[in-house]
């Protein structure tokens, strides 16, 4: 198969509609996309791995793809993770120091310090996100390396998720003789694909909707400050589409793609779409404006929930920059505008940037977490943590973390 090539990066969508593929391949000015491959899913539901066979059969077939359209040999993955077991939470340490200039090795101490705590047995941490530093009581600070002070405090916002799933995905990549350089919480993904550094520092919520999931991020003063994974998404609406007219699912998803909206009263009544029907049952003719009826309170649904965790988050007040909706059902038309009547703040739609390479195809909505992984991955490129060859993998999902302070500088 090709060049292998070993410093391409690749993203690993492990999503819930659809598993992604992307390759990128490094150069001085940035990152070119030089390969997709992309499969139906039907092992995983609502973020989460619940068939490893079928996932096996959707990712090698996904990467096989993206092969020979890079016309390399991909051995190596960032796996995006998501799914409702994610969690997150914000939390301090401080450490003493004796007024010397601070070293990394005092970075490291207080980033360990913050993030030592209890989270059980069943569950890992997937990241530690510095957000801010604290040197005798002065905030704000983002890099403190040659600073002196007596009090040296951190703040980081630490994201959690079940140690089965992240053991899961290793396996599922393993198995198709791929080797795991990291797992990454898809919206964080997503955010390097989508937000611009301005509105990370004014403040804006990244609002991904998948299949199976919506995810929230939350940033502010350029850092990541809520996140959180609602297990609803995309395939709801669809199946109430399928439920609401009768129709098949893989016909409901065709129909919510091509006519569907989610503000209803943008429809004409005059407008019709023709439904299949279900068992040999002919097709009928009904009125568009009904099928926008069905979707609408799925979306309005989806939309208040997030909504109510924006004001959880504490931050309703501070997102400057607004909203920005990405994903597959960001396309669904009317989505923008009623999502600005729900949040009360401006809205538009996020789509992938920040590389070069075969733009025109994947410079949609659809590919902004796998995008987002191989820009990630290019930020923070490692040396295969989690690998075929290794006896004790699952181990490695736990030792990992010891590599915290590398994705710090």
């Amino acid at each position: 198969m090709g060049k292998n090539t070993d410093n391409l990066i690749v993203g690993l969508d492990f999503g819930t509609t659809k598993i992604c593929a992307i390759v990128g391949k490094p150069h001085a000015k940035g990152i070119d996309i030089i390969g997709l491959g992309s499969k139906p899913s039907t092992g995983i539901r609502r973020g989460v791995i619940v068939n490893i066979d079928a996932t096996v059969d959707a990712v090698k077939a996904a990467v096989e793809e993206a092969e020979l359209m890079s016309g390399c040999e991909i051995n190596s993955v960032y796996a995006g993770i998501a799914g409702g077991h994610i969690n997150s939470f914000n939390n301090n340490g401080m450490i003493s120091l004796k007024g010397e200039p601070i070293t990394s090795k005092e970075v490291e101490r207080v980033v360990n310090t913050a993030s030592a705590l209890n989270i059980g047995a069943e569950r890992d941490v997937i990241h530690v996100i510095p957000q801010e530093y604290i040197i005798d009581g002065q905030r704000g600070i983002k890099d403190p390396v040659g600073m002196c002070g007596v009090r040296f405090e951190a703040r980081v916002h630490i994201i959690t998720g079940n140690t089965t799933s992240a053991q899961n995905i290793i396996r599922c990549a393993n198995q198709c003789g791929l080797n795991v350089d990291d797992i990454v919480l898809e919206p964080i993904a997503s955010s390097e694909a989508v937000l611009l550094d301005d509105e990370k520092e004014l403040g804006v919520a990244l609002l991904d909707i998948g299949g199976g999931t919506s995810d929230l991020t939350i940033f502010f003063e350029g850092s990541i400050v809520y996140s959180a994974v609602l297990a609803i998404g995309g395939n709801h609406i669809t199946q109430d589409v399928a439920v609401g007219l009768r129709t098949p699912a893989i016909e409901a998803e065709k129909i919510k793609k091509q006519y569907g909206s989610a503000l209803a009263r943008k429809i004409s009544r005059d407008d019709s779409i023709v439904v299949p029907g279900v068992g040999g049952r002919k097709p009928k003719k009904i009125p568009r404006n009904i099928l926008a009826e069905i979707i609408e309170p799925r979306v309005e649904e989806i939309l208040s929930l997030v909504g109510q965790e924006i004001h959880k988050s504490g931050y309703p007040d501070l997102l400057s920059s607004g909203i920005v909706i990405t994903g597959g059902s960001s396309l669904l038309d009317g989505i923008l505008e009623l999502a600005e009547i729900i949040f009360d703040l401006p809205v538009r739609r996020g789509y992938p940037k920040g590389f070069g390479g075969v733009k025109n195809i994947i410079s949609t909505p659809i590919y902004s977490t796998g995008v987002g992984l191989v820009l990630y991955g290019n930020k923070n490129s490692g040396s295969g943590k989690f690998r075929v060859r290794d006896k004790n993998i699952y181990d490695k999902v736990k030792v990992r973390m010891s590599d915290w302070y590398k994705e710090l500088f």
